[in-house]
């Protein structure tokens, strides 16, 4: 067993009043005939700042060490989750996530140096710029043009009322495990910032 592979990411958790706002805000969001949305399980949401892929467990310590390093010299700080927005965009929607602002900065900074404090460790650094923000929903494969503007125009329609504050003061490393009834998260290790 000590050498199975451990699929991983690094995050931050969110609170569980926030988690509460989301499931609410997934209800209001939610039509029996807008069956081809898959919606993420808001007790597993949480903003990603890497994605490691398969590890081996012997990493975990190496992983986390870099993580306490990155982590110096960056007290808690705070971030608001305000808007909905969808990826490409609401008229055709393919992904639906929540905008997060704030303390975007630090959060940026902090991103860059596990980023580039992974590198030594076999992890490609992202080519694509970090944009944080909480996954809601995906959209089925192969769903309609029709089908998707539907949706895209009722979340526009539902006055949502999204105002969640998270208070960052930890970091945690990951583990997905997936199950049949989808992802199961697990923490691995936590590391805290220091005010």
């Amino acid at each position: 067993m000590s050498n199975q592979q451990i699929r991983s990411f690094i995050a931050i958790e969110l609170p569980e009043e926030v988690k509460t706002g989301l499931n609410r805000l997934q209800t209001e969001l939610k039509l029996p005939r807008h069956n081809f949305v898959k919606w993420v399980a808001p007790g597993s949401i949480h903003i990603t700042l890497k994605f490691l892929g398969n590890i081996s467990p012997q990493k975990v310590a190496e992983i986390t060490k870099v993580m306490e390093q990155a982590s110096q010299g960056i007290s808690p700080f705070q971030l608001e989750i305000q808007e909905v927005g969808a990826f490409p965009n609401l008229r055709q929607p393919r992904v639906l996530w929540l905008g997060i602002r704030g303390e975007i900065d630090k959060l940026v900074a902090w991103q860059q140096r596990i980023d580039n404090g992974l590198v030594p460790l076999g992890f490609a650094k992202e080519t694509r710029p970090f944009t944080p923000h909480l996954t809601l929903a995906r959209l089925r494969e192969g769903v309609s043009p029709g089908d998707r503007r539907d949706f895209g125009e009722l979340v526009i329609k539902t006055p949502v009322e999204v105002n969640f504050k998270v208070n960052v003061n930890s970091l945690s490393l990951m583990k997905s495990q997936l199950l049949p009834g989808g992802a199961v998260y697990s923490r691995l290790a936590e590391v805290k910032l220091k005010s």
